[in-house]
């Protein structure tokens, strides 16, 4: 059975309305990784911590950037508090991806912080952080040092 013109049409202009299709790369790129757990960007209370409104903050300084970074490509392990939450959760290396789709989803998240202008991550920043492997403790402790120097949201 073959659909009608009309509903056919209608399919169409709700497509185009919606802007489905029209999503950035990182936005993309961010549902089948990283949506699964964190959502929309805003975690699960007591569960999954938030991205956005904290990796924008992060990301201001360096140290924050190769934080983000080692976080993607290693993963994390052990408690951390955000935004006033205690979390205790584990997060999967996602080294799988390639140094520019990792820069398009932390850009995008990002970018979707009260940060003006949003601070930026290249496809060079990853591939340096990618040299150096470390374990999801690792990280963690990457974490704690780094909310000696800048805070951590």
């Amino acid at each position: 059975m073959r659909p009608s013109a009309t509903f056919t049409a209608v399919l169409t202009l709700t497509l185009l309305l919606s802007g489905c299709g029209k999503q950035p790369p990182g936005r993309r790129l961010y549902g089948p990784n990283c949506g699964i757990c964190h959502h929309g960007g805003a975690g699960l209370p007591g569960e999954i911590p938030p991205l956005v409104d904290r990796l924008d903050v992060i990301a201001q300084t360096p140290e924050g950037r190769r934080y983000l970074a080692d976080v993607m490509l290693n993963g994390l392990a052990g408690p951390i508090m955000a935004n006033g939450e205690k979390y205790n959760f584990g997060m999967p290396s996602f080294r799988r991806l390639d140094d520019q789709q990792i820069a398009l989803i932390l850009n995008w998240l990002i970018a979707r912080g009260e940060t003006k202008p949003a601070p930026v991550m290249t496809p060079h920043d990853i591939a340096e952080a990618r040299k150096h492997h470390l374990d999801p403790q690792s990280t963690h402790k990457e974490r704690d040092q780094l909310s000696r120097i800048q805070p951590v949201p």
